[in-house]
């Protein structure tokens, strides 16, 4: 195997692991609106008649939440991901790891 064919087959196994923490002091309302933006929030109406998706950043990437505040992403999406998390003062920990097969199945990442 080439050195070129070697690094393209490690870029593909690569992903990102961020795991994240809000500043101690903050307020339920804050905590609360950074979710609905992060992750998405589900509504409903009507007496739970309708029921309405919002849309967080997190629907527009394929992700896998391991525990509360550790996600898998791809090495693509940590930048847009550290931003986001950087604008609520967040402590932010990334790591570039090694996907496993159900990474890969979930992020989408084909394995070349």
């Amino acid at each position: 195997m080439g050195l070129y064919s070697l690094r393209v087959y490690l870029h593909v196994m690569d992903g990102a692991i961020i795991a994240f923490r809000l500043p101690h002091k903050t307020e339920a309302l804050e905590r609360n609106r950074f979710c609905q933006r992060f992750y998405g929030q589900d509504t409903s109406s009507g007496r739970g008649r309708y029921h309405h998706h919002k849309r967080g950043l997190l629907d527009e990437m394929p992700y896998r939440k391991l525990i509360r505040s550790v996600i898998v992403l791809r090495l693509e999406d940590v930048e847009r991901v550290s931003r986001f998390l950087e604008g609520y003062n967040a402590e932010i920990h990334v790591r570039r790891i090694r996907l496993t097969t159900e990474d890969r199945r979930v992020l989408r990442v084909s394995q070349k």
